[in-house]
């Protein structure tokens, strides 16, 4: 079990389910299907959570350039989050989702990126907390429901910390320092320029090293303990600079929650990431 301050578990948030400084956010998501998370959190999700959706909340419209997911508006998803309820730098917010932290972890990010350190992951997301047998291995897991939580007030001024993001120009200009590591984050495959199912070019920025997202959970979605997650950057860890990419900047965010994890807190995101990277 991981004891991080940016990490809880299934069973802590069950004893927080009525607390009123903890809010819930549902981040489910799927490229394939848009509207599926959405549908997935009106049938079923953790008691008390809201819904926050990666396009319509988690992201910017897209443009020229950006990538597939540029970031949201910093003042937009701050009036999001003061409708259900987050007092600036007071609440803990809690994340998940059903895909590996893919987009709990995006939305961790951007919270950190707006000032609010009071944001956790779920570790094992929606199936983990599913899983958890209460009493006895008959007896099903947590609970879940349909009802939809009424909108709560709460007050929230972003603070921008613009040092946890690049753009293009920066990482072209300094992606082949020695003090830099570019780091990839998509499968094997699609940094090899293998396979490529999105983006229209296939590949990898020159120079770029590859840590899969994937890999710093188990198939069950629970985080790999945080012994391994110092041992996955040793071999980097010294580098003076560390800036993390994917497709559009949402799994690599898997990355830089993996970082924090093994005690390495200065990485950056590129953003706009391989979409951006080929609009050029």
């Amino acid at each position: 079990m991981i004891n991080h301050q940016f990490v809880v578990s299934p069973e802590w948030l069950f004893t927080h389910l009525n607390d009123s400084q903890v809010v819930i956010i549902d981040c489910r998501f799927s490229l394939a299907d848009p509207q599926l998370g959405q549908n997935q959190y009106q049938t079923s999700h953790i008691p008390g959570a809201y819904y926050l959706d990666l396009n319509q909340d988690l992201s910017s419209p897209v443009a020229e350039h950006g990538g597939r997911h540029p970031l949201p508006n910093p003042n937009d998803l701050a009036d999001k989050l003061a409708k259900i309820g987050v007092i600036y730098q007071k609440t803990l917010v809690v994340a998940y989702d059903d895909s590996r932290l893919a987009f709990a972890s995006r939305l961790w990010w951007l919270l950190r990126y707006l000032g609010h350190e009071q944001v956790a992951v779920l570790d094992g997301g929606f199936a983990g907390w599913q899983m958890v047998r209460l009493r006895s291995p008959q007896e099903a897991g947590y609970p879940v429901t349909d009802v939809i939580p009424a909108p709560k007030m709460g007050t929230f001024t972003p603070h921008l910390n613009e040092e946890k993001v690049v753009d293009y120009t920066y990482v072209k200009n300094f992606k082949d320092s020695p003090d830099v590591v570019l780091v990839d984050s998509r499968d094997g495959d699609r940094y090899r320029g293998e396979r490529e199912p999105t983006d229209k070019i296939a590949g990898h920025i020159p120079g770029a090293v590859n840590y899969p997202w994937q890999a710093v959970t188990a198939a069950s979605g629970f985080l790999l303990p945080q012994s391994e997650q110092r041992q996955r950057w040793e071999k980097i860890a010294p580098t003076k600079e560390i800036l993390v990419y994917c497709g559009s900047g949402v799994t690599a965010c898997v990355n830089l929650l993996s970082l924090e994890l093994a005690g390495i807190s200065t990485a950056k995101l590129y953003a706009g990431s391989w979409s951006d990277w080929i609009s050029y």
